[in-house]
């Protein structure tokens, strides 16, 4: 019998899935619903549940905070998401947490009954993973028994709070372990080959316990040879450091050095490139937990990085927030005029910025997602077939979300720029509406230099100005001077009714260089002068 629990914030679902589902025929029990993801939490705490159905916007805790909580805590708990077309992307995410399935609402029961079908495979298949662990650890009596094992459990429980802290401390001074520092940090070691970054078989999750022990014991080793601290394993898969500072004054370099060091012991060892992250220095043991959380954090840069990694965040301070407005703006120009060269070395730009600013997948992915956007603008400033350059959008995105690292997610976005840049070529790059459009384009950008000349929008379009003239006229029927005239013109109209410029300041912001010739001009094109236009409307 497989224990499902339902969670939605909508009465009307649960109960549609309720009634609709022959959960006997399914040798299935639904054997609890919640309306948000907190009720959920609670339920799992003091309940057996195999299978968790949940929506992902619900209120007090959501889909995703659920599916984290699970992931973390009850890791045996097969999860499916459903959710609303506007989140469908957005759920896609919660792959980091283990998330096996997406459905989009409404759901039938159909369909719902072959995502479960599926799931109690997945859940079979854990069921058998978990027998073959626990065979292993029965057979591992003596490595379970030993009293570094023990160790490990009462380090972890110390650095990350989740006992009290003083009983963690009196625990290990029964073991012989005196903590007591001046400062104290955490760095945390995880086996590139056994992390997020790729996929694991079952053979490959049983192996990784074990190359986890050893990465534990060269740790071990060098850091009771250094007199520095304490290794301990956090799970099954991770090896911590409580490095400790009670003399030296260049301890901090000489963490780094200690780390440095068994990464490459455990390369020459086990052949295994192994990731570090090292948190900030704390006073007290109570603050442990913040560094714990600084050096875990830190692994994720792997998706931006790559594997085989130290970093001190000490030294390196994540960047919540960057600006790529102005490469993106050098980007769309690229595209607009087929300059692949300068449009490809733009989106390596970029690609270092969001490197540097160490953030995480989802914030990398989302500036990934507004080069798209930036590609749509400029192909629709050409007046380009957008049908065609718009297909496959949603596996596009999906294609970049998916990657495992953020260099293959960036390969993605330059195969798309690509496409683009010979979709353009295609249409007859030369045609004389798609040149109009763009000096168009140029005008409205370009107004307000007073240098603006037909010589300088014909260099940028890389044609002669007879030519120019000729297609220019035909396309829009003004010439290129009447345009920009009136370009100058309706933005000092918007000037004048708007604010309260004096009339030269105006034609100089809208790039008239002699303010008399402003006057005329305006005149000759409204019928009346500046000042006068600005009475009328300023009323």
């Amino acid at each position: 019998m497989y224990r499902i629990l339902l969670v939605d914030d909508e009465i009307l679902v649960r109960d549609a899935i309720k009634e609709n589902i022959d959960w006997k025929s399914l040798d299935c029990e639904l054997v609890g619903d919640c309306e948000n993801g907190k009720q959920a939490a609670e339920f799992v705490k003091e309940h057996p549940v195999d299978i968790v159905l949940t929506d992902i916007l619900m209120p007090y805790m959501d889909g995703m905070e659920l599916s984290k909580f699970l992931h973390d805590n009850y890791p045996d708990v097969v999860i499916v998401i459903f959710s609303g077309f506007g989140e469908f992307e957005y759920a896609k995410k919660a792959i980091q947490y283990g998330v096996s399935e997406y459905l989009l609402k409404p759901v039938t029961a159909m369909e719902l009954t072959g995502v479960i079908n599926k799931m109690k495979e997945k859940v079979d298949q854990l069921r058998r993973e978990k027998t073959k662990m626990n065979k292993l650890t029965e057979n591992s009596e003596k490595y379970r028994k030993n009293a570094q094992v023990i160790r490990s459990k009462n380090m972890e429980a110390l650095v990350n709070c989740s006992t009290d802290v003083s009983k963690s401390i009196q625990r290990l001074a029964e073991m012989g372990i005196d903590i007591s520092a001046i400062s104290y940090r955490v760095a945390l070691f995880d086996i590139d080959l056994y992390s997020g970054m790729y996929e694991l078989d079952t053979e490959k999750q049983q192996e990784s316990a074990l190359m986890a022990f050893v990465l534990y014991n060269i740790s071990d080793e060098i850091v009771t040879r250094e007199e520095a601290g304490f290794a301990y394993q956090e799970g099954n898969n991770r090896v911590g450091i409580l490095f400790q500072e009670k003399w030296s004054r260049n301890f901090t370099e000489k963490t780094r050095e200690i780390c440095r060091e068994i990464q490459e012991k455990t390369k020459e060892v086990m052949g295994f490139d192994v990731s570090m992250g090292i948190g900030k220095w704390v006073k007290k043991p109570e603050e442990l937990v913040q560094s714990h959380n600084m050096a875990q954090d830190t692994l994720q840069y792997r998706y931006l990085l790559g594997g085989n990694l130290l970093i001190d965040m000490e030294e390196k301070h994540p960047v919540q927030e960057i600006s790529i407005d102005e490469p993106l703006s050098v980007l769309k120009e690229a595209l607009k005029t087929g300059q692949e060269d300068l449009a490809l070395q733009t989106l390596v730009s970029i690609e270092d910025l969001i490197r540097n600013a160490l953030m995480q997948k989802s914030r990398a992915c989302m500036y990934l997602q507004q080069v798209i956007r930036t590609m749509d603008n400029a192909c629709e400033d050409v007046s380009a077939d957008m049908e065609q350059i718009r297909e496959g959008r949603d596996e596009l995105i999906r294609e970049i979300t998916d990657q495992k690292f953020f260099g293959e997610a960036c390969e993605v976005v330059a195969r798309h720029t690509r496409r683009v840049i010979n979709i353009l070529s295609e249409m007859n790059t030369s045609s004389s509406e798609r040149q109009a459009r763009l000096a168009i384009d140029y005008i409205q950008k370009n107004y307000m230099d007073p240098d603006l000349s037909l010589n300088s929008i014909c260099s940028y379009l890389n044609i002669s100005t007879s030519y120019f003239s000729t297609i220019f006229k035909e396309e829009t029927g003004e010439t290129f001077t009447e345009v920009l005239i009136r370009t100058r013109m309706e933005k000092a109209k918007e000037l004048l009714e708007n604010t309260t410029m004096k009339n030269y300041e105006i034609a100089e912001k809208v790039g008239f260089s002699d303010p008399h010739y402003f006057g005329i001009s305006f005149k000759k094109m409204t019928g009346c002068t500046p000042t006068e236009y600005a009475r009328e409307k300023r009323r």
